[in-house]
């Protein structure tokens, strides 16, 4: 199988686990997709792009609209003023700014995940939770995984091919017992710790 919008290598993962044979490539893609994804939902966010994308949104308030994770700043920003699913507004570029502003942090560079109106125009409510906003942009943490999450990444998917041989949560036995998998590896924890976010509502 093909890995699809995989964080980590199949060469990465096999170099890391000193696998040189190909006997199990397909299951350590299955496992590095499975840790991908699993990233994606501890993180509340996804480290990929797929081209441009159409979403919906409904206001926080006439003044901010947060959203997904922009990847770049190249977006068409468009509002139904009467809440009923015509977009019959274009904002300009200059009436919207992206925040946060300053959005770096222990080094790293963040997306856009709010609008905030800035000009001409206000994000309409109807106070029903109407999705009227309406945004078009590629959509995802970056262009380029954080070597961080990648780290992260082929740890996990290390731990899910070697939890085939441990099928009843059993790695092993030793003076005290049993020794049982832990649930999620504290260092994949740590790594993955700064990217973690508050899902917005999408409409």
């Amino acid at each position: 199988m093909a890995i699809s919008n995989g964080y980590a290598t199949l060469v990465q993962v096999k170099a890391a686990a000193r696998i040189t044979d190909t006997v199990d490539d397909t299951l350590l893609e299955m496992a590095i997709e499975t840790a991908s994804r699993m990233i994606d939902g501890v993180c509340e966010r996804r480290f990929f792009t797929a081209g441009t994308e159409t979403r919906f949104y409904v206001p926080t308030s006439a003044i901010v609209t947060d959203i997904d994770d922009l990847a770049g700043t190249a977006i068409t920003l468009e509002t139904s003023s009467d809440a009923d699913g015509v977009y019959d507004v274009t904002w300009a570029v200059t009436d919207w700014q992206f925040e946060p502003l300053n959005n770096q942090s222990t080094g790293l560079t963040f997306p856009s995940f709010r609008l905030r109106a800035v000009g001409d125009y206000l994000f309409p409510s109807d106070n029903l939770g109407t999705r009227t906003v309406k945004v078009t942009g590629v959509f995802g943490f970056g262009t380029a995984v954080p070597m961080s999450v990648q780290q992260a990444t082929i740890i996990s998917a290390l731990r899910t091919y070697k939890r085939l041989d441990s099928p009843l949560g059993v790695a092993g036995f030793g003076d005290m017992g049993a020794i049982r998998v832990t649930r999620v590896d504290p260092d994949v924890q740590a790594m993955l710790a700064p990217f973690r976010r508050t899902p917005v509502g999408i409409a």
